[in-house]
């Protein structure tokens, strides 16, 4: 095993609870504890963005992972209730070089480290979480487990070895919704709105998967009623619902294994119904056309990945794992953007049919709005479908 230590001053000596991450190759970086005691697996991954930690670990696609964040300052402003994607943080655990105590900023109601102990999340800070990053880029995402209680090696390698591979693994069923909701921006977001829902607003059915409050105000800011179902849904119910368009969120864990989703999309496909995906439903959409997902090998996760087409380029917010081999894209699927830093799938579109996708997020929550255009592109392909006779 590989020993990797570092150091960090935001606390006291006496304050400081020991605490181990072990990895499935066998590597060891110590720190101190932040959060819950306790022991937590998940595949280890990390985000290079330099703001945004709050939104980070209540993102339901980081549902079964542990995140390292390379920017070294976590917590300066510690969290509030507006800045959550989901009701409750979605990480398994969290990884940091510093920790802030204390924290400064109006919108601020409580410490990072006071939240993570509130929902019992496990983190570890203090260590070189440079080297973690150089490491996990050489080879690869890979399960690990972060411990203040088993602070032996080897035992704890033990428990990492017997977890489950991010690969196969469908995590969609532990963040989805349990019932279907009509979403309403809170009265604190109103100022996002672009343009108010009105009478004839377009309909969107947003299957969840893991979605992001974020990605449902921005539906909502362009003028659209937003009903969201759980990821099961039949397409009977979803039709019952009339929608002008339906949304496939994003969402944690292979692709290939949301079978109910895949299955309920290629229905949809029949319809004729505009078709708008985001991440996991993205690669749930290239599924669904008859494509094929891959595991990156440590996936892209950060605010500032270049995508696009013929010297067109959108500075993009990411978070994902697999993706889409462009090779098994048959020729009715256009490739509308390619990720600049490795040329992956990163946007499709259907010659024929009002469906595209994208591999990352044009809400931005945290990130740049160059893509927000494609909430618009979506209801434009709604609003025509309302003006075209049917039959």
């Amino acid at each position: 095993m590989v020993r990797i230590s570092g150091f960090c001053c935001v606390m006291s000596l006496a304050e400081r609870q020991a605490a181990i991450l072990v990895l499935a190759d066998g590597s060891v970086f110590q720190g101190y504890a932040c959060g819950a005691s306790g022991t937590v697996i998940g595949e280890v991954v990390f985000n290079t963005g330099m703001t945004g930690y709050q939104e980070v670990l209540t993102d339901p696609s980081y549902c079964g992972q542990i995140v390292s964040f390379t920017y070294p300052e976590l917590g300066n402003t510690g969290v509030n209730p507006e800045d959550e994607e989901s009701a409750r943080p979605q990480v398994s655990g969290l990884i940091a070089r510093n920790i802030a105590r204390l924290h400064s900023n109006w919108r601020a109601e409580k410490s990072l480290p006071d939240y993570l102990s509130q929902h019992n999340i496990v983190g570890i800070y203090g260590l070189d979480t440079r080297a973690l990053t150089q490491h996990l880029r050489s080879t690869g995402a890979m399960n690990g487990g972060i411990s203040t209680t088993i602070l032996d090696p080897a035992q704890l390698w033990e428990e990492v070895k017997a977890a489950p591979s991010m690969e196969g693994l469908n995590l969609v069923g532990q963040v989805t919704t349990d019932r279907p909701y009509e979403w309403e921006t809170p009265t604190s977001q109103a100022w996002e709105f672009v343009s108010a829902p009105t009478a004839d607003a377009p309909t969107v059915v947003a299957i969840d998967f893991g979605v992001k409050r974020n990605i449902l105000r921005r539906l909502a800011s362009h003028g659209c009623r937003v009903i969201v179902v759980p990821a099961d849904t039949p397409i009977e119910e979803i039709l019952r619902h009339q929608p002008d368009g339906v949304f496939l969120s994003n969402g944690p864990g292979d692709p290939s294994t949301v079978r109910s989703g895949i299955e309920t999309t290629q229905a949809l496909l029949k319809t004729g119904l505009p078709l708008f995906g985001i991440c996991l439903g993205h690669q749930i959409l290239g599924l669904a056309l008859g494509a094929q997902t891959f595991k990156l090998k440590f996936g892209h996760r950060g605010l500032n990945h270049p995508c696009g087409l013929s010297q067109q380029v959108e500075i993009t917010s990411q978070n994902h794992g697999f993706a889409i081999a462009a090779d098994s894209l048959g020729p009715e699927i256009e490739v509308t953007h390619l990720n600049l830093n490795d040329r992956t799938v990163a946007g499709l579109r259907h010659r024929q049919l009002p469906v595209f996708s994208v591999q990352y997020h044009p809400e931005a929550s945290p990130g740049p709005h160059d893509s927000d255009y494609l909430f618009q592109q979506f209801v434009t392909l709604m609003r025509d479908r309302q003006l075209t006779p049917v039959g």
